[in-house]
């Protein structure tokens, strides 16, 4: 499905291609630059023409309800503003933050503190998001303060029915199944009574069109797991880093999901070992193991980043493999930590779908970073 002549011509004429973050069966959805009246800014295009036929309504559907959204949210300052919209397109602002997922404020009172004022703020104006129980819809701004993203699902009410209550109490006890996992010592008395009431309609959900829903998504579309790996990541990952590391020159191994042009979802190895050379090895061992398709890109580390308790940060790990190199510089904790990644940005291996983005080079603070932050 192409898109309208106007659409086609607008997007020519002010948006600049970037990084492809999401492809599936609803929409394209990229991050580049957008030329609007007060000048060039960072932006996020979704884009309807790459759907296939037969996910078409819905996808009109999804794209219609986030248009309304946005508009109403103009000037809230809880999410990315609406800059231009089309027929089959639309471009909203860029929000300098991570996903909560990736984030992790684990005891940030504060962040939950914003988050619950953003939602206040999005329902006194009508609006219900509808989707928060995923943490990727979540944002962790560089400024600290909780935004919200992907408004597809959301419900715009002109008065505050019953059914604008119940889901205004849904988007609320979502929020707070956040707050638990991440600052539980921060719950309030009334908050935990919220936690342990689900609505009515919540509870038939769960039962019955939940069901349902995972059904069509998980089956039909594919949809399994919340980074966007679909199957390949859920199913194919696992057995992939067993694979790997049989060999015995491999200390470890972690795979994420990126988005691929070309395949719509790619797997991205980061394999700890010590031995030039490894990688060649490794991928004729993966083809002779007839196991599941080899990852797109397989990079040798000296050493993965690690968190306290000595896992891998799956979370920095799948930014490299995106691009989203500014992205990384506020989940650094120290000049070691960037000084250690900095030889992993280096030898990175998706190059294809890639931006200026990184235009600071990831250098340890300097004037340049301290402005941004402040700005």
């Amino acid at each position: 499905m192409k898109l309208p002549k106007e659409d086609a011509a607008a997007l020519v004429a002010r948006w600049t291609e970037g990084v492809l973050l999401k492809r599936d069966v609803f929409s394209t959805v990229e991050r580049g630059r957008f030329r609007s009246d007060a000048g060039e800014v960072e932006a996020v295009l979704r884009r309807l023409d790459f759907v296939p036929w037969w996910s078409v309504i819905p996808a009109h559907h999804l794209f219609a309800r986030e248009r309304r959204a946005l508009s109403l949210a103009k000037g809230l300052h809880v999410g990315p503003e609406l800059l231009w919209a089309g027929r089959r397109a639309l471009v909203r602002g860029f929000i300098d933050g991570v996903a909560l997922h990736l984030a992790k404020p684990f005891g940030d009172a504060a962040y939950f503190r914003s988050a619950k004022l953003a939602l206040r703020r999005l329902h006194r104006a009508g609006i219900c998001h509808n989707d928060l129980a995923k943490e990727q819809n979540w944002l962790v701004g560089r400024d600290g303060r909780a935004y919200l993203t992907d408004f597809q699902l959301a419900a715009c009410f002109k008065t505050r029915n019953r059914l604008f209550r119940i889901a205004a109490y849904e988007d609320l006890r979502h929020l707070l199944k956040h707050k638990r996992s991440y600052a539980a010592d921060a719950l309030t008395p009334k908050e935990r009574k919220i936690l342990a009431r689900k609505s009515l309609v919540a509870s038939v959900w769960l039962v019955t069109g939940k069901k349902v829903y995972r059904a069509i998504t998980r089956g039909l579309f594919n949809f399994t797991d919340r980074e966007g790996g679909g199957r390949r990541l859920v199913n194919d990952a696992p057995v992939l880093v067993d694979l790997i590391r049989r060999n015995p020159a491999v200390r470890d191994t972690a795979i994420v999901a990126f988005a691929d042009r070309r395949t719509g979802v790619g797997l991205y190895a980061f394999v700890e070992a010590g031995q030039a050379g490894l990688e060649a090895q490794l991928r004729d061992e993966l083809a002779a193991a007839k196991g599941p398709k080899p990852p797109e890109h397989i990079q040798v580390v000296q050493a993965l980043p690690r968190d306290a308790a000595g896992k891998p940060r799956t979370e920095i790990l799948q930014l490299v493999a995106m691009n989203q190199l500014d992205l990384i510089e506020p989940m650094m904790r120290s000049d070691t930590d960037r000084a250690f990644l900095k030889g992993i940005l280096e030898q990175r291996k998706n190059l294809r779908d890639r931006f200026n983005f990184e235009a600071a080079d990831f250098a340890p603070p300097s004037v340049d970073v301290v402005t941004r932050q402040g700005g």
